[in-house]
C-alpha cells in the first residue's frame, strides 16, 4: 500500500461541510476507509464585534477547500474528484499535489508519531513494501522522518537501505 498524504481539493465556496459529509458518507460505503483516513475543513477562532459585543466565532481558514488525508489511486481520485460540489484537486492540470510538511505546520496537521520497540543494533525485519521480509540491522533512527537505516546483504554485500518505521518489526 502506498503512503497517505494531505490532498487539497477546490470546492463550490460555502459548501466545504456538505461536501466534507459527502466524501465521509462515500468512504463509508465503498470501504474506503484505509484508504482516505481524514477529511478536514480547517476552522480557527475569530473574535467579532456585533453591535458593540465581542463574540468568539470559529470561521474556515480556507472557504472553498477541503484537505483530504489518503492514498492517492485511481479509485480514491475518481471518488474525490466526482463528489457533488468538488471542482477539482489543487495542483497543475489534473494532476494533484500533497501539501509538503513546512505547508501543513501552520495548519496545526503532525503526522502521527510512532511508538518503536527497536533501537540502534536491533535485528528487524521488514513487514511489507519492496523489502519484504528482508531481515537487518538498525545502524541509525530518524525520529523526525520516523525511517530507519539498516544493513542487508544485497548481492552478498552489506546495502544500507532506509525504511519507515511502519514498516518494520523486531525480531524475536
Amino acid at each position: 500500500m502506498s503512503e497517505a498524504n494531505w490532498y487539497v481539493v477546490h470546492t463550490y465556496s460555502g459548501y466545504e461541510n456538505k461536501v466534507k459529509a459527502n466524501i465521509e458518507k462515500t468512504i463509508e460505503n465503498r470501504h474506503l476507509e484505509d484508504q482516505i483516513l481524514e477529511v478536514r475543513v480547517p476552522m480557527q477562532d475569530v473574535v467579532e464585534m456585533k453591535n458593540g459585543a465581542k463574540k468568539q466565532v470559529q470561521k474556515k481558514m480556507f472557504p472553498g477547500y477541503v484537505l483530504l488525508n489518503m492514498v492517492m489511486n485511481d479509485d480514491t481520485w475518481y471518488v474525490v474528484r466526482n463528489t457533488r460540489g468538488v471542482t477539482g484537486f489543487v495542483g497543475p492540470g489534473s494532476k494533484p499535489v500533497p501539501l509538503t510538511e513546512e505547508e501543513m505546520k501552520p495548519l496545526g496537521i503532525k503526522p502521527p508519531e510512532v511508538q518503536v520497540d527497536f533501537q540502534e543494533g536491533d535485528t528487524v525485519i521488514v513487514t511489507n513494501g519492496v523489502w519484504k521480509d528482508t531481515v537487518g540491522v538498525i545502524q541509525t533512527m530518524n525520529h523526525s522522518k520516523q525511517v530507519v537505516t539498516m544493513n542487508i546483504d544485497l548481492f552478498g554485500r552489506e546495502t544500507p537501505i532506509e525504511i519507515s518505521f511502519a514498516e518494520i518489526k523486531k525480531m524475536q
